[in-house]
């Protein structure tokens, strides 16, 4: 495998990592006014994301931070094109890590609800954006663009729901499942309209020879998402929450496939590439670093594996 390639795989990995992860924040920052009833039920539903929600930022700031690194040109290009909503997300990301930490630092209940508001709004902010960002790269269309918003908002609430009712007991536990259902009922029918969207053909005319791998990536998406909604349904958490997380891993590598060999207009990745010098060194950093960037995240969510209650007054 050329470094180019390798590189190509490795930003896409770091790229999907952030989806999956920051998609059940998003999730849960959104979902949480309207699952909890009372402070205690608030900070147990905002508590499922605390100890791991910072780290999940991690996965962004590697993946822009390899693509500067390894592919400056398309690092360039991507900022450049989507300056507004990539500044608009930042501004989100922002108001939202200063709404989960100041909560729980303020005293007057009137506080509280401007920080739920942060984080309300620097949830959906995002949540939104990127599927809208990625969706214009695939087909540089503003109704493709709506089309991929929704559809990574909705998956957002969707994942979030699953974790919540997967992370929490009681009330809310049941909440969580119900909101899962209704944002299943938004979900299911935008990948149905966003799949026509893959472009097969440009990818078979620049010449990748495994582009229908693209369609079995994206329904096999779909089937993983259908699977997660009927585990809901059967209260099967966990199996859920492992669906949905793969629904959109696997959504995730079809639309790195589909940008592939160019992941900006008239810019393909071998031209956007570092030299190979750079590309060997950063390869080296990479192979040391990453397993024990890894492995301290695969630990976290060990030690916080256990379902949270809410606390009684």
């Amino acid at each position: 495998m050329e470094l180019t390639t390798f590189w190509f795989v490795l930003i896409a990995f770091l790229w999907i990592g952030y989806f999956v992860l920051e998609g059940f924040d998003f999730g849960v920052g959104m979902l949480a006014p309207a699952l909890a009833r009372n402070e205690a039920e608030r900070k147990q539903v905002l508590g499922t994301i605390g100890p791991v929600w910072d780290g999940n930022e991690v996965w962004l700031i590697t993946a822009v931070g390899a693509m500067f690194a390894a592919f400056p040109a398309w690092y360039a290009g991507l900022l450049s094109e989507f300056y507004l909503p990539i500044t608009l997300i930042l501004v989100g990301l922002i108001v939202r890590g200063v709404g989960l930490e100041w909560r729980g630092k303020v005293q007057h209940a009137s506080d509280r609800v401007w920080c739920d508001l942060g984080v309300l709004v620097g949830s959906a902010l995002p949540a939104f954006l990127w599927g809208a960002v990625f969706a214009d790269l695939l087909r540089n269309s503003a109704v493709a663009a709506l089309v991929g918003g929704a559809l990574s908002l909705s998956l957002c609430v969707l994942h979030g729901a699953v974790f919540v009712a997967l992370k929490t007991s009681g009330p809310v536990r049941s909440r969580a499942r119900h909101a899962a259902m209704i944002a299943a009922a938004v979900a299911l029918p935008t990948a149905v309209v966003a799949l026509p969207n893959i472009p097969v053909t440009e990818a078979v005319a620049a010449g990748w020879s495994a582009a229908p791998w693209l369609w079995a990536g994206a329904l096999a998406s779909m089937a993983a998402l259908a699977a997660g909604i009927a585990l809901t349904w059967r209260g099967r958490d966990g199996w859920a929450f492992a669906a949905t997380a793969s629904s959109i891993a696997l959504g995730g590598a079809a639309l790195f496939g589909a940008l592939w060999p160019a992941p900006l207009p008239g810019l393909t990745v071998a031209e956007a590439a570092s030299g190979p010098y750079t590309l060997g060194m950063l390869t080296w950093i990479g192979l040391i670093a990453l397993p024990f960037v890894l492995g301290y995240q695969a630990w976290s969510y060990w030690v916080f594996r256990k379902r949270l209650v809410a606390e009684v007054s």
